[in-house]
């Protein structure tokens, strides 16, 4: 099955150092495969990851992927105020 795949900052820059392309790249897939477990596939740690988006909205780690899917990899230092716009973060919590 097919996803398509991007990854920003730092994880980006860790995934190129790798020699892994990750900017709009077509990648297969198992099926049943989650976002964490392609995560762990391109060897990325937590400090790499902190959130996932799939189609455009941030989902848990434990989201599998589907046929089309497009998959983005958002590395911690994502500024305050964003954090809760894009669902990183909820309100109230610490």
């Amino acid at each position: 099955m097919h996803i398509t795949f991007n990854a920003f900052s730092f994880a980006r820059n860790k995934l190129k150092e790798q020699g892994i392309p990750c900017v709009n790249v077509a990648r297969e897939i198992d099926e049943g495969t989650s976002a964490q477990d392609f995560i762990d596939e391109l060897e990325l740690s937590k400090k790499y990851v902190e959130a996932v988006f799939i189609n455009g909205t941030v989902m848990p780690k434990d989201t599998v992927l589907h046929e089309g899917d497009r998959i983005a990899l958002l590395p911690p230092g994502t500024p305050g105020s964003y954090r809760l716009i894009l669902g990183i973060k909820e309100m109230g919590e610490r």
